[in-house]
């Protein structure tokens, strides 16, 4: 099944489309390695190091989204380099990553992708369309509140609850924020609760994952920026999945807009997936 046309007002799948072949174009003009590793000397707003293909890719993304604002579109932009950027409307929030997993890109791993998403709102529930393109498969997942989700044009539907072991652990389970000292605190909740671990490197994608069943659940095992799920969250919500951000009152309720904070996530094909995935990073 084809997606449908969306129903929001401006071209914002166009332009993500549009933005994927001008990242494309950055990574082409690279080689993994001593080309993609070159910082530019400066910190992004998110607080990682600014690399030039990041610099680069961000750039041209803002440049698609200069257009939709030249025909009409208003917006607050939010992204991992640049910060928040005021385009005219407080109300509209565009959150970019332009390359979710750059540390796989520069090291010429797989899986690195585009995410963007629109909300009507200041946070993760307000968001209307998420967008992420695998530049590793070259896959691309894309999702409107209320609507559904789609995977290359075809309709993310009938997605299987997750698999399980006979002692109720998840088969598959993708963590990110995979450093050794979080994987150690993390183990014993690893060893109740999970039977395979993978571990991705990009946020976004793993989530995706999820959305698509091939992973059973996924958790950040540190906090995430909401640049790394935004889009990537309502992909796995219009599944069928869930996701929460932390363990608060509102699992939905992470700002879109404040860069500076760190959430943890979880998301999964069920209630109690959600809850044995959000045990890793609560450990």
């Amino acid at each position: 099944m084809a997606s449908p046309t969306t129903s929001l007002e401006h071209d914002w799948l166009g332009a993500c489309r549009r933005s994927v072949k001008s990242v494309q174009a950055v990574l082409a003009e690279s080689s993994p390695g001593p080309e993609r590793v070159v910082e530019t000397g400066r910190v992004g707003v998110g607080g990682d190091r600014t690399l030039v293909i990041d610099q680069r890719a961000e750039d041209l993304v803002i440049g698609e989204l200069r257009t939709l604002h030249d025909d009409g579109a208003r917006f607050t932009l939010v992204s991992e380099e640049c910060g928040v950027v005021d385009f005219g409307d407080p109300g509209t929030v565009v959150v970019v990553d332009p390359i979710d997993g750059s540390l796989n890109a520069k090291r010429g791993l797989t899986h690195h992708a585009l995410s963007i998403a629109v909300a009507d709102g200041p946070s993760m529930g307000d968001v209307v369309l998420g967008y992420v393109h695998d530049f590793g498969t070259g896959e691309e997942w894309h999702a409107e509140r209320g609507v559904g989700a789609w995977l290359n044009g075809a309709l993310l539907e009938g997605v299987p609850a997750e698999r399980r072991m006979e002692d109720g652990r998840l088969e598959i389970v993708a963590v990110e924020s995979a450093a050794p000292r979080w994987l150690a605190a993390a183990s014993d909740a690893l060893l109740a609760n999970v039977h395979r671990v993978r571990a991705l490197g990009s946020i976004a994608i793993s989530m995706c994952q999820v959305a698509a069943g091939r992973a059973d659940a996924m958790a950040s095992l540190r906090g995430c920026r909401s640049v790394d799920a935004a889009a990537a969250q309502l992909i796995v919500r219009e599944s069928g999945g869930v996701v929460a951000f932390g363990d608060g009152p509102d699992p939905l309720g992470m700002a879109l807009a404040d860069l500076g904070g760190r959430t943890p996530v979880a998301a999964a094909r069920t209630p109690d997936g959600l809850a044995r995935a959000q045990a890793l990073h609560a450990s």
